[in-house]
């Protein structure tokens, strides 16, 4: 195993030369502002941040590091969900922040070349307004970046039709923790040159290497988009919906699933909401198409309509105005931290095959029951991809750190029986690594390990993440 060197005032003295003196934080405050994420309460204080803006900048700074067997962190927006840029063995965070910006929008071949820490939505609207359509829309999009979107193969709604993150990535400028800079692929939509390193890196958590420049394959934006929210009296039969929405001929463009407790907090959290729950209802499915021609829209809607009217619904709500697509969209991209704001909680990213939802989700609560907890559960149901939120509510100590454990055990452990994995879009990182075995036997586990040594040898970068090394 390696032994890592702290960080010295000689190294904080060379990072200074690379990256300016007004872009190396040593002093306390500063760290601790990198020292959390998104992810429950964890907290991991770096010994310095770095904040680079050019790829030879970043080379330099990996080449420091790997001499000198110092750790590194990559981060971007601070979103995340699995304590992947989290500097777990202190050493060096290197935040890709002032990386920010779009190089080209290429009109003529719909590829947008841009920056890792450009905000996704502040691309989405750029693309926007060109005629132009990226879809990876994590519910963080205000704020993450696409670098992290890269880092974790990040979905959201617009994936049930359109695909995730990696879907869209044709190429990538990437410093390795050697400090060695390479392109992985070409800007083409076809390749077959060899092993596909683009498709290797993203969803890898910055453990490969750090990315300083992509290339994404863009479409032509939809002109028009339908809405309806449509509540279930059984949360189950919203989730078996979903199938056979599918299998009547229907994809829509959204369709996600929020049961009564995340609609119900989330209300009570967004100020000006006017969604009422009737009491007899326990599930809603938030369903959206998209496309160039309202009445071939309409026509779609009305017969999801007629489907999920068999499965015991209450009157549903088409969303008759722009504003009142966006309040409903609200209030399911705020979701997450409804829930945080009520209650100290973890939050398990599982998917199945979306057929196996009610098997998933009936699961989940008899596992609550018999480990005495409280989940919240909602997601991206198109997707079979389910948040389950287990809230602390009354555990104990024992209880949260203890036989919890357990009880997310038989979860992951129902998932893979019924052809899933324990992460559809949140990354492995610190939280779920201890699960891997779950899900892969020890010859993948080893190949994972061995394409990690390849990359990197000192085993520097983003150490501890996805499995111990």
């Amino acid at each position: 195993m390696t032994t890592f060197n702290k960080v010295t005032a000689a190294h904080i003295a060379a990072l200074r030369e690379i990256a300016g003196v007004a872009y190396v934080l040593a002093d306390e405050e500063n760290r601790d502002r990198y020292a959390r994420d998104e992810t429950e309460d964890l907290h991991y204080m770096p010994e310095v941040v770095v904040k680079p803006d050019t790829t030879e900048q970043v080379s330099q700074i990996m080449q420091l590091c790997n001499r000198e067997l110092l750790p590194v962190t990559p981060r971007g927006g601070g979103t995340g969900l699995s304590g992947g840029a989290l500097p777990q063995y202190g050493g060096v965070l290197i935040s890709m922040e002032r990386f920010n910006r779009i190089i080209q929008i290429d009109e003529r071949n719909l590829q947008v070349t841009t920056e890792p820490g450009v905000i996704t939505e502040v691309l989405q609207m750029a693309v926007k307004e060109k005629g132009l359509f990226y879809p990876p829309d994590p519910s963080s999009r205000g704020t993450c970046f696409i670098g992290g979107n890269i880092a974790e193969n990040s979905g959201g709604p617009k994936a049930v039709k359109y695909g995730v993150v990696k879907d869209y990535v044709l190429n990538l400028e990437m410093v390795l923790p050697t400090g060695e800079v390479i392109w992985t692929g070409a800007n083409v939509l076809k390749n077959a040159t060899g092993y596909n390193l683009t498709q290797l890196v993203v969803g890898s958590e910055g453990t490969l290497g750090i990315v300083t420049k992509i290339v994404l394959r863009l479409i032509p934006a939809p002109k028009h988009d339908l809405l309806m929210l449509v509540p279930f009296r059984s949360a189950e039969s919203a989730c078996a919906a979903v199938s056979a929405i599918f299998r009547a001929g229907y994809v829509p463009s959204a369709m996600e699933f929020m049961e009564r407790d995340a609609l119900e907090w989330v209300s009570q959290y967004v100020q000006g909401s006017t969604v009422t729950i009737a009491d007899d209802i326990q599930a809603h499915l938030l369903i959206e198409t998209d496309g160039n021609y309202p009445e071939v829209l309409m026509q779609e809607m009305e017969g999801i309509a007629g489907v999920v009217e068999g499965f015991d619904v209450g009157e549903i709500l088409f969303a008759e105005s722009h504003q009142q697509k966006e309040e409903l969209w609200k209030l399911r991209r705020r979701v997450a931290e409804a829930v945080k704001a009520n209650s100290v909680y973890k939050e398990e990213d599982t998917v199945v095959p979306r057929a196996e939802l009610p098997l998933l989700l009936k699961g989940v609560k008899e596992i609550g029951r018999k480990y005495g907890f409280h989940s919240v559960c909602y997601g991206h149901a198109g997707d079979g991809n389910l948040h389950v939120n287990i809230i602390r509510g009354s555990l104990t100590e024992d209880q949260w750190n203890g036989t919890l454990q357990e009880g997310i055990r038989e979860i992951f452990r129902l998932v893979k029986q019924l052809g899933g994995t324990i992460s559809g879009e949140h990354g492995i990182g610190l939280v779920q690594k201890n699960y891997m075995d779950i899900i892969f036997d020890e010859t993948s586990m080893r190949l994972m390990k061995q394409i990690k040594q390849i990359f990197d040898p000192n085993h520097i970068l983003n150490r501890g993440k996805i499995f111990d090394n």
